[in-house]
């Protein structure tokens, strides 16, 4: 089963490394998911960099694992798409010199539903998706736990909590695991599921929608991801001036209004 996927990502890599050779260094490739990190990237940040006289091309993901590839490989300048907790470990388990440039506004992980319009319908046998990757998984049972569907082992790290974690399935709810990009679509069959932001937005699905979101600590923010040698370089810095400029903060507000703003954000918006 893994076969077509890494048939796949070493095409991708091969594609994109090729169009990397002998490349401007005026000329940037930033690699998102997407979605709302892609259009944050588009109206927000390529314009204020071809400013400054880039050229900023734009390539879009479909999963969590080739963007971070494509960047160790030199096929991207950055990615957009990740959160500290996620790259951490990616980067530790793949051995990729990669490392956080910026913080980015961001859309929380929140739990929906099409059947139910409140979470009090919850009963035995609900099912509830729930992203499978260990990072995002972690925050969905922590909030389970907070709604008190589930209850965690005492004193479990809420960053790295699992299934095996989960000492009493107090609700009784059925939990089915599935790829982040494919929980949109387990709303059609599933009692809840729990959808990252990214992903919610990009299926037309709205925040204030959600039964329930997340709050958002440091840990879950989203973030700018580049090669740990390129991080003092002038691109790096340029992309990172960018997100922390008050025309960006204006973007955000503007299309991005229900999304966790970073701290340099609210100092802006607290005039600091």
């Amino acid at each position: 089963m893994h076969a077509p996927r890494r048939t796949l990502l070493a095409a991708t890599l091969l594609a994109l490394t090729l169009g990397a050779q002998a490349k401007d260094p005026k000329e940037l490739v930033i690699g998102t998911s997407a979605g709302p990190y892609a259009d944050q990237v588009k109206l927000g940040i390529k314009p204020l960099l071809e400013k400054k006289g880039y050229k900023v091309k734009i390539v879009e993901f479909n999963d969590y694992i080739q963007p971070n590839f494509a960047l160790a490989e030199g096929a991207l300048d950055a990615n957009v798409f990740q959160h500290i907790v996620y790259l951490t470990r990616f980067a530790a388990e793949h051995k990729l010199a990669l490392s956080e440039l910026v913080k980015i506004p961001t859309a929380p992980i929140a739990i929906y539903s099409r059947r139910h319009r409140s979470l009090d319908s919850a009963k035995s046998g609900s099912t509830v998706a729930l992203p499978n990757d260990p990072t995002n998984q972690a925050r969905a049972l922590v909030m389970l736990d907070q709604l008190g569907w589930i209850r965690l082992r005492p004193n479990v790290d809420p960053v790295r909590a699992s299934e095996k974690d989960i000492a009493a399935n107090l609700k009784g709810v059925k939990l089915l695991p599935l790829e982040a990009a494919q929980l949109p679509r387990a709303l059609q069959d599933a009692d809840f599921a729990f959808v990252n932001g990214n992903y919610a937005l990009a299926s037309g699905l709205k925040l204030k929608d959600a039964l329930r979101t997340e709050r958002i600590s440091p840990n879950y923010a989203n973030l700018v991801a580049v090669r740990t040698a390129d991080r003092d370089k002038p691109f790096a810095r340029d992309i990172a001036a960018a997100y922390r400029s008050r025309e960006f903060l204006e973007v955000t507000e503007r299309h991005f209004a229900d999304y966790a703003k970073t701290d340099y954000q609210l100092a802006l918006q607290a005039g600091k």
